[in-house]
């Protein structure tokens, strides 16, 4: 039995640390996101940029909730930041998710680990522009853990994200 699990880590373990440090593919469209710091997986240089086609392919989820910026109930997709870093191979504790308008958000990756933060991408079934928290907004779910709306988890929900820095 030890022989068979010796040789299934052989074969396993180069396939593993070839995929951890191979390369992302490149963007086709507008890039809308750029991941740089303590990555793995990378596309341009040291940095991992993503356009929307590419950030769709990571899997969109939904989340219906309230939020202090928006009136009433609304209806966000996107992909999920864990789902994120996993992509870029991610090592880092901390990230520094920076703004268009170059506002700072610090989150430290166990948020995101531990809640279904969203990329959001889409709000009520439309594509977020600049003007409307767009292109991407860090999204908590508030309404599904009221324990997070506070105003420490609410400096954290940035919108018109343009990079996040792994720390």
């Amino acid at each position: 039995m030890r022989q068979v699990l010796f040789l299934l880590l052989t074969l396993l373990l180069p396939c593993t640390a070839a995929q951890a440090g191979s390369e992302l593919p490149s963007p086709q469209g507008r890039v809308i996101l750029t991941v740089t710091g303590d990555i793995t997986r990378t596309n341009a240089g040291d940095e991992a940029r993503f356009d929307a086609a590419m950030l769709r392919n990571l899997g969109m989820h939904a989340v219906r909730t309230h939020t202090p910026w928006t009136e009433g109930v609304s209806r966000f997709e996107g992909p999920l930041g864990r789902d994120l870093l996993a992509a870029v191979g991610a090592r880092g504790r901390q990230l520094r998710v920076k703004a268009l308008n170059d506002f700072v958000a610090e989150i430290p990756v166990s948020d995101v680990e531990d809640n279904d933060v969203l990329l959001a991408m889409r709000r009520d079934g439309k594509p977020m522009s600049v003007r409307n928290f767009g292109p991407l907004f860090v999204l908590y779910p508030f309404d599904d853990h009221p324990e997070l709306q506070t105003e420490k988890i609410r400096f954290r929900s940035a919108w018109q994200v343009a990079t996040i820095e792994v720390e």
